[in-house]
């Protein structure tokens, strides 16, 4: 894969959809990504660290108060070293965070301080997705320049039907492989 070799920072936010960042984060792995788990804590109610860090071979960052591994401020180091920040799934809360600059947590102190790329999949409720304010959230996403990726349609967790599901794994990481490649579609 074009990734190989590369440093992707995994945000995972909390919705019902967390569970396939597991699979994710282990393809990524398996075709030669570097892989940093950082989990709000809303996600750690839907899988736990342990999961994540047995898949990426990393700590999970989560804590943002966690002890350092070197000097740096964990935050600091995790935003130097991406060359991908990649967010699936991502929540409207999360959406809101990163638009307005707010940063009361490990994932958004990073977002704020990378310079790397970002890539964003959301996942929630269709009318929650559908709302004026998540929508000009993600429409202020677009104008830095961030990949937003569409989410699917079908069943959704809370029992509607419609948009709102993450994309498929497959997709997110073909998107991931083509951004790298230089030839991203969305």
């Amino acid at each position: 894969m074009s990734y190989a070799g590369k440093t992707i920072i995994l945000g995972v936010t909390g919705s019902i959809a967390a569970y396939k960042a597991a699979d994710l984060t282990s393809r990524l792995i398996q075709n030669g990504a570097q892989v940093h788990v950082v989990m709000t804590e809303a996600a750690r109610e839907f899988i736990t660290p342990l999961t994540m860090g047995t898949l990426s071979r990393n700590p999970v960052g989560g804590d943002f108060w966690e002890t350092e591994s070197s000097w740096q401020p964990g935050h600091i180091e995790l935003a130097d070293k991406a060359d991908l920040l990649l967010v699936a799934p991502a929540t409207a809360h999360t959406l809101a965070k990163f638009a307005q600059g707010l940063a009361p947590d490990l994932l958004s102190n990073i977002y704020l301080a990378t310079k790397a790329p970002v890539m964003i999949a959301p996942a929630m409720n269709g009318k929650m997705l559908d709302h004026p304010a998540t929508q000009a959230n993600i429409e202020i996403l677009r104008s830095r320049g961030h990949q937003i990726l569409p989410t699917d349609e079908g069943m959704l967790a809370c029992g509607y039907k419609g948009a709102g599901k993450l994309a498929a794994v497959d997709y997110i990481e073909q998107q991931v492989a083509q951004f790298f490649d230089g030839r991203s579609t969305v």
